[in-house]
């Protein structure tokens, strides 16, 4: 296997990123470090799996497409044309499209167990049921602090969980999460 040009390829290099697809709400530059957030993963040679969506997602892939990185996307809808129509998603900065067919919450599941690490940015009520799939599934999870929504509350729910810490890792700083990240799944 060919090395990717920006690094070297992690066979087991699968970072989802979740987030907010409707992001108002998030911090004024959510969307950049989202998109500095998808450069580091295809500067590691990890692969980036999003939901398909708008939002937080949407910038990630962008960014590690711009990188020339590899980006998977899961869709809630059963088709192409759902996708777009019914949906009204987009289908840019993916490489593949996999129409699942479950609807949000049935995409989530299969978004957050077919990914070796989770990375939150921002978020809303989709993106919590991310995070906590991926916790109860043990799976690294990095929180990006200071994008706002349920990236910045995390904390105080794993604390007012008491179920432990959990595989979270916090970080302001879109390349030091991601670079902490990939430490955890042996991709560095």
């Amino acid at each position: 296997m060919e090395k990717p040009k920006t690094g070297r390829m992690c066979l087991k290099g699968k970072i989802g990123v979740s987030g907010a697809a409707e992001s108002g709400h998030c911090a004024i530059d959510a969307a950049e470090k989202a998109e500095q957030v998808g450069r580091e993963i295809a500067k590691i040679g990890s692969v980036l799996v999003t939901g398909a969506t708008t939002g937080m997602p949407y910038w990630a892939a962008k960014g590690a497409k711009e990188e020339g990185g590899m980006v998977i996307g899961l869709s809630p809808a059963a088709s192409k044309i759902a996708h777009v129509k019914t949906y009204h998603l987009p289908l840019d900065y993916h490489d593949l499209v996999i129409y699942t067919g479950f609807d949000y919450s049935g995409r989530n599941l299969l978004l957050t167990r077919s990914v070796d690490a989770v990375i939150v940015i921002c978020g809303r009520i989709g993106t919590l049921n991310e995070f906590t799939i991926a916790f109860e599934d043990k799976k690294p999870i990095g929180i990006l602090e200071g994008t706002g929504g349920t990236a910045d509350m995390i904390k105080e729910i794993i604390k007012k969980s008491h179920r432990g810490p959990g595989n979270v890792i916090f970080s302001s700083d879109p390349k030091e999460l991601v670079r902490k990240i990939a430490a955890v799944i042996d991709c560095e």
